[in-house]
């Protein structure tokens, strides 16, 4: 029997992290995110459950250890806790699976009906998208009043036993102010808090340069309040963490701007419709789908990871353009998954 072979890129980096979106689909409409008026794709487009399943069988076989399953917004899927469940049995040390980690990236606006089927599926880590703790802003932000729905769900997934790690995207003009005390706040909910600077996918409604607030601005602005040590904790992604004295908390920066992160990178993406983007911030690309539902899926899949492998770019080329100029990439972060 022939072993399948870890996967690295042609620059020895070894790909152990899958980010899995089962959906483009979500209850938001985020204004630096999408447009209000969102097109989605028809649902016969989508990955079953079973192909996601198998997808995700393909990568553990060739060594990734952690998956985190996106969007869109994955809870507003409706068969989305079978493979959270399915894939929890591959999870953990007593499995043999093979997977050591299962997290789950969310908006939090479903996550109270869910945090305890997802705490019982093995999923021991959500990141929660929140912006603002003022439900005016919330609702300017999102474009809808959810905002007691999210700390509905965070109460729930800290009742279930989950952990939560916010992430806050950083805009200039907007919660820019507001960054400080909700480092506080989340800290004091037991809570880990990760800044990102706004993303260029995508068409939106207002221009993202306007908005664009870099972080090592914000880390001058938050260190003259608090006390940030540098931490040697790593989450498996991108972010670069530091110990905040003054609350005991720890506080991450993810910094696709201005400061790349590409040299360890250990990641590729793979879209609901099965689409393998080998950078976030690049258009090569893999239809995995095809593999999937060919006469020799499993040969195909893998045959079609090795092709990942070799296209997979040294860095992302993100930039904040002039006002009006056209983004960087034309899909948008729901397409491929946070």
């Amino acid at each position: 029997m022939i072993t399948p072979q870890p996967l690295i890129d042609q620059f020895q980096r070894r790909i152990s992290y899958l980010r899995l979106s089962v959906t483009d689909r979500c209850d938001l409409r985020c204004a630096y995110c999408m447009p209000e008026r969102q097109t989605f794709l028809p649902r016969s487009e989508v990955l079953s459950l079973e192909e996601l399943h198998q997808l995700a069988l393909g990568f553990i076989a060739r060594g990734v250890t952690k998956i985190r399953l996106t969007g869109g917004e994955p809870l507003v899927r409706r068969d989305m806790i079978e493979l959270v469940r399915a894939l929890g049995r591959q999870a953990g040390p007593k499995s043999g699976g093979g997977l050591e980690e299962l997290t789950l990236t969310t908006n939090g606006t479903q996550l109270a009906a869910f945090a305890a089927d997802l705490a019982a599926a093995g999923v021991r880590r959500v990141n929660v998208s929140l912006d603002t703790l003022d439900r005016a802003r919330f609702a300017e932000l999102t474009r809808r009043d959810s905002l007691p729905q999210v700390l509905e769900g965070l109460a729930a997934a800290k009742a279930a036993g989950v952990t939560v790690k916010i992430n806050t995207v950083a805009l200039k003009g907007v919660n820019e102010a507001e960054l400080p005390d909700l480092i506080v706040w989340a800290h004091g909910q037991g809570f880990d808090l990760t800044l990102i600077e706004v993303m260029p996918l995508g068409e939106v409604e207002t221009d993202r340069f306007d908005h664009y607030l870099p972080l090592d601005a914000v880390r001058q602005q938050l260190e003259q309040r608090f006390t940030l040590v540098p931490s040697a904790h790593r989450s498996g992604g991108p972010a670069r963490y530091f110990d905040v004295a003054e609350t005991g908390g720890r506080l991450g920066l993810i910094t696709p701007l201005t400061n790349n992160f590409c040299a360890d990178c250990n990641r590729v993406r793979v879209t609901a419709t099965g689409q393998l983007y080998a950078c976030l911030g690049g258009i090569e690309q893999v239809d995995l789908r095809a593999a999937l539902r060919s006469d020799d899926p499993d040969a195909q899949l893998s045959a079609a990871l090795d092709r990942a492998m070799a296209i997979k770019p040294e860095r992302h080329h993100f930039a904040i353009r002039a006002p009006g100029a056209v983004p960087a990439l034309p899909r948008h972060m729901s397409l491929t998954g946070g």
